[in-house]
């Protein structure tokens, strides 16, 4: 039986689940509430680099993407950060939608799965 690796597991969630060469990531928001659109996504993907590092992989190895957007016309910004952070011809399956988060000054949410 393969082994299931949670990191920073609570009762409620693990920060990602590794599983048969696959990573899970829950879903990240940034640190700084209080910031712009521009600065959350910015640390998203950041914090997305560390978690993925983490376990020995990196955005060149994304096979989905989940985003939840506060308000969708930040799709523009979302999209600039996003594919000035994915290296070229790598994007994944993607979706990205309108949600109310959990708190009302989340900006984004990004959660992925990938390889190793």
């Amino acid at each position: 039986m393969s082994r299931i690796l949670r990191t920073e597991p609570n009762p409620i969630l693990s920060k990602a689940v590794e599983y048969h060469g696959f990573v899970f990531t829950q879903g990240i928001v940034a640190r700084n509430l209080d910031a712009d659109m521009k600065a959350q996504t910015a640390d998203v993907l950041s914090q997305l680099d560390e978690l993925l590092e983490r376990h020995g992989t990196d955005n060149t190895r994304i096979l989905q993407a989940q985003i939840w957007l506060k308000n969708i016309d930040d799709r523009a910004i979302l999209n600039e950060l996003w594919t000035a952070w994915l290296p070229e011809g790598q994007a994944p399956a993607r979706a990205c939608v309108q949600a109310v988060l959990a708190d009302p000054r989340m900006a984004v949410e990004i959660m992925l799965v990938t390889t190793k």
